[in-house]
């Protein structure tokens, strides 16, 4: 079960391990909570997909009103995971973040197998942190967590599961290719600096932070040019309308461009010089910086979760803490004045991606963690 049917990075993970499922000899059948792009993919790989409102569980629903709502959908997602099982007879669930609550409790009412893939760290609020745990202790003996960041803050919570760290791995050929006209096709010119940011737009990523410094930077070096690339969650569409007021009142219409989402990111990615995630609340292992890494691009991005592992400060790029306005201009300058500097941070990067978080290495991990889990009594 996937908590989202966009093509940002859960559902980037989910296809990967949709095709080591399908090739240890299993069937795989997917329920999605609405429609979106990888169904095209599901497709492709001949795999059932549903569409059921599964009662994703999102910060704007932590209200009254909004958890009598969950609870209600959950409900009606429950009785339809009971309908397909008179179809398909499952003999394990995978639910895909912890957003997806009902196929653990489905799967624990059953005594069915249940593998959580948690790519969250959530720090409140309490009553709701310790519910997923006690649902993680009671369905998910051998849960896998896409960083350390995200075990260390699960594991002293839990009573009985046991934690694996599996960091994300996704194929990277794509953004090793050359795309000699990337700039040109995004109307930039050649020699601009383009700092740019991928991710979809919610309370967390730090869209504002990103218009702040690049509204402080335009002014002191013309030749920047800042893109954003992303479109909300639905419900979190303000926040586009705040970005969009934050451009216009600064008069950065020429400076920033908004791409929305786009298919297209590794070419995306080759019309970066730089590339930031500014994230404002835990960031789990975002699967856009093994992109931006993949692609060569030194990475600025904040303190906050996975990003921690991922980058290495003053040597694949800069580690900044949280909404620190100072620390992000100076990190940038430095890159924006060295081109020499750029280049050795975007190559060691790219050595560095493709030796820890390779595709092969995640793989077998999955695979084993699979089987393993399979064999227990």
């Amino acid at each position: 079960m996937q908590s989202s049917s966009d093509g940002y990075g859960s559902a980037k993970i989910i296809l990967q391990v949709l095709r080591i499922y399908q090739n240890q000899g299993f069937s795989p059948v997917v329920v999605l909570t609405n429609e979106g792009p990888i169904q095209q993919n599901l497709s492709q790989l001949k795999i059932p997909v549903y569409v059921q409102n599964l009662g994703i569980l999102r910060r704007k629903y932590i209200t009254p009103t909004g958890l009598l709502n969950r609870l209600s959908k959950n409900l009606k997602a429950y009785r339809f995971l009971t309908e397909l099982h008179q179809t398909y007879r499952f003999e394990l669930v995978y639910s895909n973040t912890l957003a997806v609550i009902v196929g653990a409790y489905w799967a624990k009412r059953r005594h069915i197998r249940h593998i959580w893939h948690i790519h969250e760290i959530l720090p409140g609020p309490k009553p709701l942190v310790k519910m997923l745990a006690s649902l993680l202790d009671q369905s998910t003996p051998n849960p896998i967590a896409v960083s350390n960041a995200v075990a260390n803050h699960w594991q002293p919570l839990l009573k009985e599961s046991n934690i694996q760290v599996i960091h994300n791995g996704i194929p990277y050929d794509p953004f090793s290719e050359d795309y000699p006209d990337a700039k040109k096709d995004l109307g930039l010119h050649g020699d601009n600096i383009v700092i740019g940011m991928i991710g979809r737009i919610n309370p967390g990523k730090g869209q504002l932070y990103f218009l702040e410094m690049a509204d402080l930077l335009s002014k002191k070096y013309p030749n920047t040019h800042f893109i954003l690339v992303g479109d909300p969650f639905p419900g979190y569409e303000p926040i586009l309308e705040e970005m969009k007021k934050e451009v216009r009142d600064k008069n950065l219409e020429a400076r920033v461009t908004y791409l929305g989402f786009r298919e297209d990111i590794p070419k995306v990615m080759a019309a970066l010089d730089i590339f930031v995630l500014p994230s404002i609340l835990p960031d789990s292992f975002p699967t856009v910086i093994l992109e931006a890494m993949a692609s060569g691009k030194p990475v600025v991005a904040t303190r906050s979760g996975g990003a921690s592992e991922m980058v290495l400060d003053g040597e694949t790029g800069y580690l900044i803490q949280v909404e620190d306005i100072e620390k992000g201009i100076q990190a940038l300058e430095k890159l924006i004045q060295d081109s020499e500097l750029r280049q050795n941070y975007g190559e060691a990067g790219r050595r560095r991606v493709l030796n820890l978080y390779s595709l092969q290495a995640f793989e077998e991990k999955i695979k084993t963690h699979l089987w393993q889990y399979l064999s227990q009594p």
